[in-house]
């Protein structure tokens, strides 16, 4: 049994939380079943979520269930790509859950059968939860219910993913608007910093984007056809999910080609500042070199006013070219 069934992973007082709900043929909720009622006959379908379950209940995958010992596998490794497989008549999603404040993925692995939906999960997943309420107060559930509760669980999980796209949003806004044309080294951590966490999202929403279009043009499952529009709805989400990422991966792109541009000016402005002064200085430095020899035959050492005279003339020289470099527009 892999480790994480074993360390009997909690979130209320250390217990683990088995949730069953089902639904009769009469159309009415059951809340208060266990393991044992979910073959009555009077159930017209059942949804079990396993929240960090102990390794007695993980076994129930198995025992019970009897799922594909692939699929078993997927739910015990963490974080593995959103994906879709068939297994005859049991349909086993992997979808991922995003705690907006840090980024954080959370697998939710779900099961969909004929009669049942099993959904598996180590952290806690609130987004489940009402999901659960949604259903038990929907009227749309329809002959096929653990599908539209399966449609309940990926919205809600998708719902979560624009929080954290809009807040990566206003922050390259912020950024944008307050960085101006004198964008800083702190500026371009930030904008590294949201790209990567763009980066994060794009390994959900981009799967998660794939394994709908899948779901809603797949023959594999027939019974989904009446629920069609409510699973479009979300890969429609997932759509808009994907272009706002785009947008934002090309706005830090901008931004960090305008702070490249803005750096690489400045450092210009700077090279060329120091070559005029540079420039100036080497005729003025030339001269001083000629007189600085000391030579005996060198008759201007000679002259009163010799020293004056050069002072003069490098006056002049420097003055001269400095008109000329701004004339020539080397200052602006």
């Amino acid at each position: 049994m892999p480790a994480l069934c074993t360390m009997n992973k909690s979130y209320k007082g250390g217990v683990t939380i088995l949730h069953i709900i089902g639904y009769t043929k009469d159309k009415q909720w059951k809340t208060d079943l266990d393991i044992e009622h979910l073959k009555q006959a009077d159930l017209a379908w059942y949804w079990i979520d396993f929240c960090a379950p102990s390794e007695e209940e993980c076994r129930l995958l198995e025992t019970f269930f009897h799922f594909h010992p692939l699929a078993i596998e997927d739910c015990y490794h963490l974080l593995q790509r959103p994906k879709l497989d068939h297994y005859d008549d049991v349909h086993f999603l992997v979808l991922h859950e995003i705690e907006q404040h840090n980024l954080k993925v959370n697998e939710v692995n779900m099961f969909i059968g004929s009669r049942f939906l099993v959904t598996f999960h180590y952290e806690p997943s609130p987004e489940l939860e009402q999901a659960r309420l949604k259903l038990q107060q929907s009227s749309k559930i329809g002959d096929e219910g653990q599908l539209f509760a399966a449609y309940l669980v990926m919205d809600n999980l998708v719902d979560q993913y624009f929080p954290a796209m809009y807040a990566l949003e206003d922050q390259l806004l912020d950024i944008e608007i307050s960085s101006g044309d004198s964008p800083s080294e702190q500026v371009m951590h930030a904008i590294f910093s949201i790209r990567a966490r763009l980066l994060r999202l794009r390994k959900t929403i981009v799967p998660m984007r794939d394994l709908l279009y899948r779901l809603v043009n797949s023959d594999r499952i027939p019974a989904i056809k009446p629920y069609l529009a409510f699973y479009h709805d979300i890969y429609d989400h997932l759509l808009k999910l994907s272009e706002m990422m785009d947008a934002n991966r090309e706005m830090t792109a901008d931004l960090r080609d305008s702070y490249i541009s803005y750096t690489s000016n400045r450092m210009n402005t700077i090279m060329k500042t120091l070559t005029v002064i540079t420039t100036i200085f080497m005729p003025l430095t030339f001269l001083a070199g000629i007189y600085g020899m000391n030579f005996v035959n060198m008759p201007e050492l000679e002259w009163q006013w010799g020293y004056l005279t050069i002072i003069l003339v490098m006056l002049v020289i420097g003055v001269s070219m400095y008109a000329w470099f701004r004339i020539k527009g080397w200052f602006k």
